[in-house]
């Protein structure tokens, strides 16, 4: 009873002292998930500052097992929301999986994952990476340096085997796009085969993300993609080298998102607005005087109800750089945003990339329309939600009126091709003449049957 009084008052003087009127709350105790990442950190921050209090709630956070574990508690409604990953409330509206309608009104970051591979791999692989001056590789690297690797253990008889997160996650898109931009087929899924092997060069499969670097040490897997801190890991503990950054795969994509149900988001409209409003704030503290806070959000990070991982291992990237190598440390300032470049807006141009990536690999089987992707992305992403939140924090003090594109339509500007590693450019408005830009994957009418493309 003490802590909950204590509790009490300081909502209202918190509320008080921001100048801030409470949302009458439909429902003021919630229990969100998320997965050990440190891309979690708005929940942890929202939660840990008090910004989750200022607005009325009451919040627990519970880490959860593994991806479908943690989809499975929203829809049951045993988790009131979650830290997502971004196809997934995608997936679980078409029908991918799991079915069930849910939004996201905030998008948790941008960018934060790399891909590593084991030292046996990066052996393999060095001869064929250009050097700087200083000896050190030249960054970004392609997969064409992975070329020789894979026809080498193919030769041996050895399936080449590397990790992701989940199916409909940005670690599986990103590892196939990376894979593919360097001229190695990442494998197709249809609807009688969903491990995503069909035709394979590089054989993907699912791997929780504080386990996989101990499959790579165990040689289940010569490679992974991956959030933090479980590339960094790698570098710690000695058995594998990251090769790429996301960042510098797709500069400034999307990553994570805050996902509820949408007979949530109908059932309790100011609940959503306040966690909105909590969240929007979390990701403001994370990024404000260039980054000046994320030392003390690694320390929170760090500890085990959140990540539990080591706190030099989280702050070599939170902190703006990123290690490749043990001693070849580079400036990634931008390795994780959490509130710049309108990080925290759900553009339905994001959206539409993930449904892209899921027509390329065959997960949506069938050839859709334009309209199709557009009618999707807003059925699931809320940026008027997310505007009306805003528009509160604003209200109350807590940010400036400039920080939000109140006048977007949805969708960014195109992504330049200078800013993606195979030099294709994106464009969500257009997401068919998109898909038929990639030589590899499905583009058009295209199927897959039994073991093939047709089409």
């Amino acid at each position: 009873m003490k802590k909950l009084l204590t509790s009490i008052a300081f909502v209202a003087t918190a509320a008080t002292s921001a100048n801030a009127e409470l949302l009458d709350l439909e429902k003021d105790e919630l229990t969100f998930g998320f997965i050990k990442l440190t891309d979690m950190a708005p929940l942890a921050v929202a939660y840990e500052q008090g910004y989750f209090l200022d607005e009325g709630l009451f919040v627990t956070l519970e880490a959860q097992a593994n991806w479908k574990v943690l989809l499975d508690g929203v829809i049951d409604g045993q988790l009131d929301g979650a830290h997502m990953l971004a196809g997934q409330p995608l997936a679980a509206t078409i029908g991918f999986g799991t079915e069930a309608h849910i939004i996201t009104p905030f998008s948790m970051d941008l960018n934060g994952n790399g891909i590593t591979v084991s030292n046996e791999v990066w052996d393999l692989m060095r001869p064929h990476i250009p050097s700087m001056d200083d000896g050190r590789p030249q960054h970004p690297i392609s997969a064409e340096a992975l070329v020789p690797v894979v026809e080498q253990f193919k030769s041996e008889g050895k399936p080449f085997n590397m990790g992701m997160v989940f199916p409909v996650s940005t670690h599986n898109y990103e590892l196939r796009y990376w894979l593919a931009a360097g001229g190695l087929e990442p494998g197709y899924y249809s609807p009688e085969n969903v491990t995503g092997q069909i035709g394979a060069d590089v054989f993907l499969s699912v791997t929780p993300p504080p386990q996989m670097p101990a499959t790579l040490e165990a040689g289940t897997i010569y490679g992974y993609c991956v959030g933090e801190p479980w590339n960094q890991q790698a570098v710690f503990k000695g058995i594998g080298v990251p090769v790429i950054t996301d960042y510098q795969l797709w500069k400034n994509n999307p990553e994570k998102v805050f996902g509820i149900t949408a007979e949530f988001a109908e059932k309790y409209p100011n609940t959503t607005l306040a966690v909105t409003k909590a969240l929007i704030r979390a990701a403001i503290w994370l990024d404000e005087n260039d980054n000046a806070n994320r030392p003390e959000a690694v320390e929170i990070l760090s500890r085990p109800e959140y990540v539990g991982a080591d706190y030099d291992v989280i702050a070599n990237s939170m902190t703006g750089f990123f290690e490749f190598e043990k001693g070849d440390k580079r400036d990634i300032p931008d390795f994780n945003v959490f509130f710049r470049y309108n990080a925290t807006y759900p553009f339905y141009s994001d959206a539409i990339w993930y449904l892209t990536q899921m027509r390329r690999w065959g997960q949506i089987p069938e050839a859709k329309d334009d309209q199709w992707y557009h009618d999707v992305a807003k059925k699931v992403y809320r940026p008027d939600i997310y505007l009306e939140a805003a528009r509160l924090v604003v209200d109350d003090g807590n940010a400036n009126e400039a920080d939000f594109p109140w006048d977007s339509d949805g969708y960014k500007a195109a992504t330049p091709a200078a800013d993606i590693i195979d030099g294709i450019p994106y464009d969500g408005r257009e997401p068919n003449a998109y898909l038929e830009s990639l030589p590899i994957g499905l583009k058009g009418s295209q199927i897959v049957v039994g073991n093939e493309v047709q089409g």
